[in-house]
C-alpha cells in the first residue's frame, strides 16, 4: 500500500519522535523532493506554480486533506510558490503519520488539474 493510500493517525503526544536513522528510510520511501530539516525532525517541500491562483488552489485543497486529517502542516505561501512544512508539533519532530500527510500532499499537487497531461 502507497503511503498516500494509508490513513493518516495524528499523534496524540507521549511518544519519542522518529530517530534520524528512521526518518531517512521513510524519506526514501517518499522521495518526490522532500528534505529532511531541522536535523531530521522535520519534512520540508517546495511547490512552484505557474500563477497565485494555482498556489492558493493547491493550498486550499491541501488545506481539505489536513483537516479532514486533523494534521496541519504549516504553509508558506506566496506567488507561484508554495513551501510546506511537515512535523508532529506534539513531539517536537516526526512520526509515520508526517510522512503519509506528505505523500497525500504530492497526491493532492499531482491530481491539481492543471497538472494533468493532455491526451489527444
Amino acid at each position: 500500500m502507497q503511503l498516500a493510500d494509508r490513513v493518516c493517525e495524528p499523534c496524540q503526544g507521549g511518544v519519542p519522535p522518529m530517530d534520524a536513522v528512521t526518518a531517512k528510510e521513510m524519506l526514501r520511501e517518499l522521495g518526490n523532493g522532500w528534505t529532511l530539516t531541522h536535523e531530521a525532525s522535520r519534512l520540508y517541500k517546495q511547490y512552484t506554480f505557474k500563477n497565485f491562483k494555482r498556489a492558493l488552489k493547491f493550498v486550499n485543497a491541501m488545506g481539505e486533506v489536513a483537516e479532514e486529517a486533523g494534521h496541519h502542516p504549516n504553509f508558506h505561501f506566496t506567488w507561484g510558490e508554495v513551501e510546506l512544512e511537515i512535523w508532529t508539533h506534539k513531539i517536537g519532530g516526526l512520526n509515520e503519520a508526517d510522512f503519509i500527510l506528505a505523500a497525500k500532499a504530492d497526491r493532492v499537487f499531482n491530481d491539481m488539474p492543471f497538472n494533468q497531461k493532455k491526451t489527444a
